[in-house]
């Protein structure tokens, strides 16, 4: 083989690896970390403690409603997680002792936004397709019984039951959650796995993706303030 075969073999090489790492890195995800307690600072619990109605409204930057899902890139060579997250949340929650029950929450799926554009636009049409189905929704149907009366600073685990919206199909569901009270905010995460099946969703398409699980799962974080 003559010397100048020799080089253009690996001059076709080299570009190819710049090719495969530059379009990688173009398309590779950078995941939101997970939906986590947050210990934030106790104050003096309010007389009455966390009884009342609590509520999440659209815009707190603390909230979130999202996805998490695994794409895989390059003829299925390697992946990226990725992530999609709303704060256009709204929500209710009534306490009273150690019971937690009347939990509505609803997110608008069009204001969903991850680090890639071209993923939020398509997921408008395709997948979620949340320009025909908006809301996803939750609605508890039984109560929560956390065992006591939650005290500051506590975080504590549960589970809530109830029926779950998305793509305009309601399931029935079980959500482990966590929650803390900071004598003034009712932080409330969870997560939920999401077989696309299920709620007769069909993967998302793309010319930069080779393909996309089906499944994924929902996630969120919610701080409920008194009303």
């Amino acid at each position: 083989m003559s010397r100048l075969v020799k080089t253009l073999i690996v001059l076709v090489v080299l570009v190819a690896a710049a090719a495969f790492a530059g379009w990688y890195f173009l398309l590779r995800s950078t995941p939101a970390p997970k939906a986590a307690i947050k210990e934030t600072p106790t104050v003096s619990a309010a007389p009455g403690g966390t009884d009342g109605t609590w509520t999440v409204k659209p815009g707190d930057s603390r909230n979130f409603v999202g996805y998490r899902v695994v794409e895989k890139l390059i003829a299925n060579v390697t992946q990226t997680t990725a992530t999609g997250r709303t704060d256009d949340v709204t929500g209710t929650l009534k306490l009273a002792g150690a019971t937690a029950d009347d939990v509505t929450v609803s997110a608008d799926l069009r204001t969903l936004t991850s680090d890639k554009s071209f993923r939020d636009g398509r997921i408008r049409e395709e997948g979620l397709e949340s320009d025909r189905f908006p809301e996803a929704k939750f609605v508890l149907t039984s109560p929560i019984d956390f065992g006591s009366v939650p005290a500051v600073g506590t975080t504590i685990t549960a589970q809530a039951a109830g029926d779950f919206t998305l793509h305009g199909v309601t399931k029935h569901v079980t959500i482990p959650i966590q929650a803390r009270w900071d004598g003034k905010n009712v932080q409330v995460v969870g997560s939920l796995p999401v077989a696309f099946a299920d709620y007769g969703i069909t993967a998302p398409t793309s010319n930069f993706v080779a393909s996309v699980e089906d499944h994924g799962t929902m996630e969120f974080q919610l701080f409920f303030v008194r009303r």
